[in-house]
């Protein structure tokens, strides 16, 4: 852990970096993997998978019956569970919709918009040490109630050659069935182009390491859009003595044990205040599964302490975390004029862990810093805003001459015959 008092505002820079490689030093790998699936589709996605994941993979689709053989294993407690969360993320995004908007913003100029689902999506749950079937549910359900047609899943495969059972259970319980054994950079490539076995799409969604966040931007150059650049995990809690050290040191540790590119920091007022965290935190790492992976977050830590809640909440919007945690007697304060944060947790009793599976709120969120102008995953990430208008004979009059000087004053004569010959018509008719 490093700690930093009160750093004077030229030295942030080194405390805001993140852990993470720089895009030029991937996109090369990402444009190579993405010209050998777009030439050679599901034999590459193969290959790649055996060199990537260290597994064979004959049939990339998974089967009806591996789907209800999976949801037949799942333990009726993790059921439960699934299902309460599912109950709790479905209220929060249907919450979400919103009805047409429709404005005569002349007489007779009718101006209205209407929402419209994208047609086809890609969903990436990753795998690895932890799969987060919790994502399934977080990508899932909007895209359901928005009411896309047609939802594709992609995880990384085990080392059995297998989606993990709770991956195949959850996507069942959302409806998904279009399920593939495929990861990382060959997963999108695969959803960027469309392969003989997996479709091609028109959005891709899901969080990632640092290789599957650029392969997303690197997507982009193919026509397919992405709900954001989201990378490696981050945390940032602002704490003082009116929080718990324990439950600071748990939830710092909940988000170190996400895997070794994740990042957390600590703002507190007060040295003693850290110090106080850091022993938690060693206390309850020891007892960890994955303390290797923690431990290794840890050590990178940064535990800052600032003078004034000014500076805390300028580094706060300066790093945008993907995750912010405040536990002080001043969350008002923090929480009214936080601008850049993916999802914001106030109180003791709120720990990022909620946010991550059962509150209601989507955990797919922007890294990297990028909260500055991403919002995380909502109900309207998978729809477009269309809109219409409609105008009568008096609504062209009434807007007509305006249209005409604004085309003239911009050299576009086309677009003042369009409404010139129009209003020549509407006059003769009415003489």
């Amino acid at each position: 852990m490093k700690f930093a008092i009160n750093p004077n505002r030229n030295d942030w820079s080194d405390l805001l970096r993140r852990p993470t490689q720089t895009f030029e030093n991937i996109e090369m790998t990402v444009n190579e993997i993405f010209s050998e699936v777009r030439q050679r589709g599901d034999a590459s996605i193969k290959a790649y998978t055996e060199t990537f994941d260290d597994v064979t993979v004959k049939q990339i689709k998974v089967t009806p019956e591996e789907i209800d053989r999976a949801s037949s294993a799942i333990l009726n407690d993790l059921k439960s569970a699934i299902q309460l969360a599912k109950a709790n993320i479905t209220a929060f995004h249907e919450a979400q919709k919103t009805d047409c908007i429709k404005v005569t913003t002349t007489q007779g100029v009718v101006c209205w918009q209407e929402k419209r689902a994208i047609q086809k999506v890609g969903l990436y749950i990753p795998g690895g040490t932890a799969p987060l079937f919790s994502t399934v549910l977080m990508l899932a359900i909007p895209a359901q109630i928005a009411g896309v047609s047609e939802i594709v899943l992609c995880s990384p495969p085990n080392k059995s050659g297998n989606i993990p059972d709770e991956v195949l259970y959850t996507a069942q319980l959302c409806g998904i069935s279009k399920i593939f054994k495929v990861g990382g950079i060959q997963a999108i490539a695969g959803l960027t182009f469309g392969t003989e076995s997996i479709p091609k799409v028109n959005k891709i969604f899901g969080p990632g390491n640092q290789f599957v966040t650029t392969a997303k931007q690197i997507a982009t150059k193919f026509g397919v859009a992405i709900d954001m650049p989201a990378g490696p995990s981050e945390l940032l809690i602002v704490a003082d003595e009116t929080s718990k050290a324990q439950y600071i040191a748990a939830d710092l540790l909940s988000q170190a044990e996400h895997g070794t590119d994740s990042q957390v920091i600590l703002v507190a007022n007060s040295k003693q205040f850290m110090e106080t965290v850091k022993q938690e935190v060693e206390r309850q790492l020891v007892a960890l599964p994955r303390q290797t992976i923690a431990k290794k977050v840890m050590d990178k830590s940064r535990f800052i302490s600032f003078n004034s809640k000014t500076d805390t909440l300028d580094f706060i919007n300066a790093y945008a975390p993907e995750h912010l945690i405040l536990c002080t007697s001043e969350n008002d304060f923090y929480a009214t004029n936080v601008v850049n944060a993916g999802s914001v947790f106030i109180g003791n009793f709120s720990p990022e862990s909620a946010g991550d599976y059962a509150s209601g709120t989507n955990h797919t969120l922007p890294t990297n810093g990028y909260s500055k102008a991403y919002s995380g995953v909502n109900l309207d990430s998978f729809s477009k805003s269309i809109t219409f208008q409609e105008i009568s004979e008096q609504g062209l009059v009434n807007i007509g001459n305006a249209i005409e000087v604004m085309a003239e004053a911009e050299g576009l004569q086309a677009h003042k015959n369009a409404v010139s010959m129009r209003l020549a018509d509407i006059n003769l008719k009415r003489k």
